[in-house]
C-alpha cells in the first residue's frame, strides 16, 4: 500500500488575531508545521498548538519564517547567510522547548523563505546549517527537486520531499506565485483528485501544461486556506478510497 504524510501549516494566530481552523484540522493530519513567532504565532499559540498536536498523535515540526508579521512572511528579505542560520536556530530551538522534551519531527521553512531557498542554494544551505545546529538528525521538508533538498544532502541532514495539492505549479517545478490567478486551489474535490495523481504518478501538470516529475514524501495543505478543513476531510476520504494510507514520514 502507498503511504504519504499529510502536513499542514498551523499555529499562525497571534495576539488577538486568529488565523486558520487549527483545532479541527489537527486531528485529521499526520504532521503539523507550527509557526515559531517570526512570520506568525506567539509563545501562547505555540504552546497550545503543540499540545493539541501531541494529544492527537500528530508529529510536530517547526515552521520558521522571515521576521515579517505584517507581510505574513511572504515577502523576501535580504539577509546575510549567517543571520539566516542564526534565525533558523533561534526559531527551531524555541519551538522545541514547547515539546515537553519530545524531539521535533521536522523543520519546514515558511512562505517566501521556503520559495526563495528552493531556488537559492546558498540560502538553502544557511537554513540547513541552522537546523543542524539544533539537531543533525532533524529532517527538513523541502519542495521536491528544489535546492532545499540538495542543500540538506550537502550539509548532512535528512530531507523529505514535499508536494502541494492546493497550489499550482510552474514548469520548473516551483509554485506559481500567489499574486497570479489560479495559484491557490480551493475546491476540495479537485485538490483531492490532484493529490491522488501526484502520489500515484509522482508527477504534476504545470499551469502551462508540462508534466513535472515529483517525489512525494509529504503532502501539504495550507492551514490559512479558507477551505483547509473541507480539503483535509476530502483528502482523507479520497486517498483512502484509492489505497493510499496516511502516516508521518
Amino acid at each position: 500500500m502507498l503511504t504519504v504524510d499529510l502536513n499542514s501549516d498551523l499555529g499562525e494566530s497571534f495576539g488577538h488575531y486568529k488565523i486558520g481552523n487549527d483545532a479541527n484540522v489537527l486531528p485529521l493530519i499526520t504532521s503539523a508545521n507550527v509557526a515559531c513567532g517570526f512570520h506568525a504565532g506567539d509563545p501562547s499559540v505555540m504552546a497550545k498548538t503543540v499540545a493539541i498536536a501531541q494529544d492527537n498523535g500528530v508529529a510536530v515540526g517547526a515552521h520558521p519564517g522571515y521576521p515579517d508579521l505584517n507581510g505574513f512572511g511572504r515577502r523576501r528579505m535580504a539577509m546575510d547567510p549567517d543571520d539566516v542560520t542564526n534565525m533558523i536556530t533561534y526559531q527551531v530551538g524555541a519551538l522545541a522547548a514547547f515539546t515537553n522534551n519530545h524531539r521535533l519531527h521536522h523543520v519546514k521553512p515558511h512562505g517566501a523563505l521556503y520559495n526563495a531557498a528552493g531556488k537559492d542554494l546558498n540560502l538553502a544551505v544557511a537554513i540547513c546549517k541552522g537546523i543542524k545546529r539544533v539537531d543533525p538528525d532533524l529532517p527538513i521538508y523541502g519542495l521536491s527537486g528544489s535546492n532545499l533538498i540538495k542543500a540538506a544532502e550537502q550539509v548532512g541532514i535528512p530531507s523529505r520531499s514535499e508536494a502541494f495539492a492546493d497550489r499550482a505549479y510552474q514548469a520548473d517545478g516551483s509554485l506559481v506565485p500567489r499574486s497570479q490567478k489560479g495559484a491557490v486551489l480551493t475546491d476540495p474535490a479537485e485538490v483531492a483528485q490532484r493529490a491522488v495523481h501526484m502520489i500515484k504518478d509522482q508527477a504534476v501538470t504545470a499551469i502551462t501544461g508540462e508534466k513535472v516529475p515529483l517525489k512525494v514524501d509529504s503532502l501539504c495543505v495550507h492551514g490559512d486556506n479558507e477551505a483547509a478543513l473541507a480539503i483535509v476531510k476530502e483528502l482523507r476520504k479520497t486517498l483512502k478510497a484509492n489505497g493510499i494510507a496516511l502516516a508521518a514520514c
